[in-house]
């Protein structure tokens, strides 16, 4: 069920729907190498991103970026070592969904704190409830929590849904002819805060 894909699809899109927002971004979640790596070929781009999990299993390509401390591994359980507003904009896949409420409560505003210009969330499936394997290795089941849920998640916790952004963001992807995915918009949330 990862985004990772559609994360890297959506690229252009949020280049387009954020125009000189996208130039200093930070990426969280699995597989953050190669998101970041695709970032880093957009003009005008720095990169950097926070792989929450393990990587004894990633490429030389992977191992090279948290050498270099472009992506380094932390919990995102816990404060990230960024200062505030360091990014203009944070992109986050796949990892919000392993978190209990109370961590969850802890990471989404840490995550705002960091960003200028807001958030991008992508979640997995709305239409699966549970990750196929029981225990994943990130340490629990993937909750995978509907868009009505998040809209209210977002309501008692100060953040909002950028409607001006989601209006740009499927205009630019209704134009983008490689993403003819019938489900692809509601798994990208622009907020801001």
């Amino acid at each position: 069920f990862l985004c990772t894909v559609e994360v890297q699809r959506a690229i252009p899109i949020l280049a387009k729907a954020y125009g000189d927002s996208m130039h200093k971004i930070l990426h969280v979640g699995p597989d953050t190498c190669s998101v970041v790596s695709k970032l880093l070929k957009e003009k005008e781009t720095e990169a950097s991103g926070v792989e929450p999990y393990d990587i004894e299993d990633a490429n030389r390509n992977c191992k090279a970026l948290v050498k270099k401390a472009i992506v380094p591994i932390a919990d995102i359980k816990f404060p990230l070592p960024y200062r505030p507003k360091s990014f203009s904009l944070v992109i986050v896949s796949d990892a919000l969904e392993y978190l209990s409420p109370r961590y969850l409560n802890k990471t989404l505003p840490d995550l705002a704190r960091v960003s200028i210009d807001g958030l991008v969330i992508f979640t997995g499936s709305p239409g699966h409830r549970k990750a196929k394997v029981s225990e994943s290795k990130y340490g629990r089941v993937a909750k995978m929590r509907s868009s009505s849920w998040w809209v209210k998640y977002f309501v008692q916790t100060s953040l909002e849904e950028n409607e001006a952004t989601i209006k740009k963001f499927e205009h630019a992807a209704t134009k983008m002819s490689c993403l003819k995915m019938p489900n692809f918009l509601p798994y990208a949330i622009p907020l801001t805060f």
